[in-house]
């Protein structure tokens, strides 16, 4: 797979694929920069080599029409503050005014393209659609790792119209980190995983089991770990139709040796709208009137054990209902061990990267990816559409 650094970019127009699509308030103010900061050492990089740079991104779900409320103007205008360079925002994705502009562009100069989305083609993979992308584009550089397990014409079907396509630095620097923990992990190995349900992660959870040492779960998708094998879970969440997988997936932890854990006990609360009413249950069952809401201290306590004997480290997911006070002390808590650990630890993104960010220990984590969805499907297939291309590239 190519990088940057591969490519004689001076007087070179690039097509700089970026993950962008980042939350805006009812007036259009970004309420979160983090994914444009993460991008700026691709982009400052291409700019001091002289590039020519075009960036796309998608930004909501216009789902396939023009729609002013998802523009990406908010987005270039932030990007130009941070960068301290102009950003030229093209009326459009394709067509003869978006070319022109294209052309018209200078040494180290970045045009960006409105939202990818507003064209249905982007989402259908669309060879016509990539093909009008790639016009007028020398180089293609992927820096959008969150997107990458998408089959999305900006991600896969552009790099069959343009000579040469590469990795930007922040891509590289996740397929390295995500490699380590799938290729070559230190021994023992712990992976946590949480969040609502089973069916989100089957198969990263079949995956890890050939690889990992010790699988926590958290989060909702215990409880129906829990129903499947015919605890009083009381109002928890369940998925019905998953009961005989979860039973499959703790038999196959049981032939592989994996030292599978669920949760010892619970913060439960009659809904999530009731933390006043939280209370603390030990073991099962829980009451009929009552949902878990988090995990106890005793398996905070269990699960932090394991984690600090842990030499290589992958969680992604919450403990709990990370959102409301009452109920993150699971996550919050599994976030410092993680830190306190010192293993080579990779957060899938999400909750958990959210975690860690939010007790300012993220220096302390090895890597904190910034694509929850892809990071999964990386473990699980040790590779990602827009990867692949690349390395076909």
């Amino acid at each position: 797979m190519l990088s940057i650094q591969d490519l004689d970019l001076r007087g070179k127009s690039v097509f700089l694929r970026v993950d962008y699509n980042i939350p805006l308030d009812k007036n259009d103010n970004i309420t979160d920069d983090s994914r444009i900061k993460t991008s700026l050492p691709t982009l400052q990089y291409l700019l001091d080599q002289g590039a020519r740079v075009i960036i796309a991104s998608h930004l909501g779900r216009p789902k396939g029409s023009f729609k002013p409320e998802f523009s990406v103007k908010p987005v270039a205008q932030r990007l130009s503050e941070l960068i301290h360079n102009d950003v030229i925002v093209a009326p459009d994705v394709i067509g003869d005014e978006v070319d022109k502009l294209k052309r018209e562009l200078k040494d180290g100069q970045i045009l960006m393209l409105e939202n990818l989305r507003f064209y249905e083609g982007e989402t259908n993979n669309d060879p016509s659609f990539a093909k009008k992308l790639a016009s007028g584009i020398d180089y293609y550089v992927n820096d959008s790792f969150a997107t990458c397990h998408r089959t999305h014409a900006s991600i896969v079907a552009i790099t069959d119209f343009i000579p040469k396509s590469a990795a930007g630095m922040l891509m590289k620097k996740e397929v390295d980190h995500l490699s380590q923990i799938i290729f070559q992990p230190e021994k023992p190995y712990v992976a946590i995983l949480g969040g609502k349900k089973v069916s989100d992660k089957i198969t990263v959870i079949e995956s890890l089991l050939d690889k990992v040492d010790v699988l926590l779960i958290g989060g909702a998708m215990s409880y129906t770990f829990f129903g499947a094998q015919g605890l009083d879970i009381g109002k928890s969440f369940i998925e019905e139709d998953k009961k005989d997988l979860s039973l499959k997936l703790l038999e196959m932890a049981d032939k592989k040796g994996v030292d599978l854990h669920l949760p010892i006990d619970h913060i439960a609360a009659p809904d999530i709208d009731s933390p006043e009413e939280a209370i603390h249950i030990d073991g099962f069952p829980i009451p009929s009137q009552m949902t878990a809401l988090d995990i106890g201290p005793k398996t905070i306590t269990a699960y932090s054990d394991q984690i600090i004997r842990a030499k290589t480290l992958f969680w992604n997911g919450p403990m709990g209902v990370f959102e409301v006070e009452e109920f993150s002390r699971g996550t919050t808590e599994i976030a410092k061990a993680v830190a306190r650990s010192g293993a080579y630890a990779v957060i899938g993104g999400g909750e958990s990267a959210a975690a860690v960010y939010k007790i300012s220990v993220a220096g302390k984590i090895s890597h904190i990816s910034t694509g929850g969805g892809a990071s999964l499907e990386f473990i699980t297939n040790g590779t990602l559409p827009g990867i692949e291309v690349l390395k076909e590239s």
